[in-house]
């Protein structure tokens, strides 16, 4: 059964389908800088020093791309505090607070599962 997902204008989605939507937001939250980031910000919003602290290894101009794109897909809000010097935050939306759980069963699941998969590498 093929969908045609090439408007997004129908009931069901299919992941699957070739020119389904959803394979874009598939891609920008398997993405592992957006995972991580949205783990970092369960807690609540993050200032972006904080941000690049928590995400070890993350350039600045990677950390702001994908702020970036999880605050144009709507799972980032960016709050601006008038200070000096601008006092900005990072925070997940109720969207997304809905996707934090599942990936942080993927997270989990890949720092139980590490050692086998690093095993079986060297089989």
């Amino acid at each position: 059964m093929t969908t045609d997902c090439t408007t997004g204008r129908h009931e069901v989605h299919d992941v699957y389908a070739d020119q389904c939507p959803c394979r874009f937001v598939l891609e920008l939250l398997a993405n592992k800088w957006a995972a991580l980031a949205i783990g970092a910000m369960e807690d609540g919003p993050q200032r972006f020093g904080a941000l690049q602290r928590r995400l070890q290894g993350i350039s600045p101009k990677v950390l702001t791309r994908t702020l970036r794109r999880l605050e144009d897909h709507g799972f980032v809000d960016r709050t601006i505090y008038p200070a000096v010097p601008l006092h900005v935050e990072y925070g997940l939306t109720d969207l997304g607070r809905s996707v934090a759980e599942p990936l942080g069963h993927v997270r989990s699941w890949v720092e139980d599962h590490i050692d086998d998969i690093r095993s079986l590498q060297g089989a």
